[in-house]
């Protein structure tokens, strides 16, 4: 049983290693469906495989970090030939999910994202701070490579830096909260959660490619979810409305028709940015009240149980010890 147990183990490894690379490189074809170009460099508004990196590590721990490693280079590949700058985006995509995985883990990070404080770790430690690892190793190669001229470092730094930190901020939480997700338990919630998807499925797509530069109606969307479905149909919803948006900027149409390169990408940057941190944030705010609420009433409850067993003479619960009563009890 013992020999078994130690060959499983190398094999576990390697599967759950292969599926990480598998679903970065998954992650880093989705992101570039809906690429934009800055100054010859190729650029997605949000990269996918940051958040399945982070996450990945978070869930998995820290060995997986060779299928990171791997998926990156599959990525790198289908871009570009692989040569020394390649290798050096290889690191650059490596190190910041482990960078991020160090911070949230120093800072007492806990998956299940029941508290604010997890929650702001998360966008100021494992998106904004660790992301600039990657945005600046890449943009730095860049520029000493020749691809870049240096008078271009900040204008590709910029979406870099966004987009690894908003794969971070919109991916990472669902996948660390979809496992522990359980399905409405009354048929009242399962009405409430179509209705949500339909309304969602009509408004997110008018809102994102009309031109009146409607995109502010999303967020009622997002508070709805958040206070009915907290983490998880938040993030749903802010995540739906981020793939829309990204498509209509790189399509050029709704709101992001007749406008600068730049525009495009300050519009895209912020209303991304807006999204997930709304929904994160306020969702975290509510599971944790709603959290709370349940540990007052379960203390509540069982303070009643103890007051009624003692009121009925009999030993309180829980092994509580009960006080005698006679002539010599004080």
């Amino acid at each position: 049983m013992v020999a078994r147990r130690d060959l499983r183990t190398p094999a576990v490894y390697a599967l759950r290693t292969l599926a990480v690379a598998v679903c970065y490189y998954a992650g880093g074809r989705l992101g570039l469906l809906y690429e934009l170009r800055v100054d010859g460099s190729v650029v997605s508004p949000v990269w996918p495989p940051t958040g399945i990196a982070v996450a990945s590590l978070l869930l998995l721990g820290p060995r997986v970090w060779p299928g990171i490693a791997l998926g990156a280079l599959l990525v790198i590949a289908h871009l570009t030939d692989l040569g020394p700058t390649s290798l050096g985006l290889l690191f650059a995509n490596t190190a910041a999910p482990l960078c991020a995985y160090w911070l949230l883990r120093r800072a007492g990070f806990r998956t299940d994202l029941g508290r604010l404080r997890d929650c702001l770790s998360l966008v100021f430690l494992g998106g904004f701070a660790a992301m600039l690892v990657s945005s600046t190793i890449a943009a730095g190669l860049l520029v000493a490579s020749g691809d870049l001229p240096s008078g271009s470092f900040w204008s590709v730094w910029l979406p870099w830096w966004v987009g690894d930190a908003m794969g971070v901020l919109l991916v990472a939480p669902l996948l660390l909260v979809l496992p522990r997700v359980r399905s409405p338990a009354h048929w009242s919630r399962w009405k409430e959660a179509v209705g949500l998807v339909l309304v969602a499925g009509a408004v997110v797509p008018f809102a994102t490619h009309s031109a009146g530069s409607l995109l502010f109606v999303v967020y009622p969307l997002l508070i709805w979810s958040a206070l009915r479905f907290e983490l998880p149909g938040s993030m749903l919803c802010a995540l739906f409305a981020s793939v829309l948006a990204t498509e209509a900027a790189a399509q050029r149409s709704g709101p992001f028709a007749h406008v600068s390169d730049m525009q495009i990408m300050v519009n895209l940057h912020a209303f991304n940015a807006a999204a997930a941190l709304t929904a994160l944030l306020l969702s975290a705010v509510i599971t944790e009240q709603h959290n709370t609420r349940r540990s007052v009433e379960r203390a509540c409850k069982e303070l009643v149980e103890v007051l009624e067993h003692l009121a009925a003479g009999e030993p309180a619960p829980h092994g509580r010890p009960q006080r005698e009563e006679g002539p010599g009890a004080r």
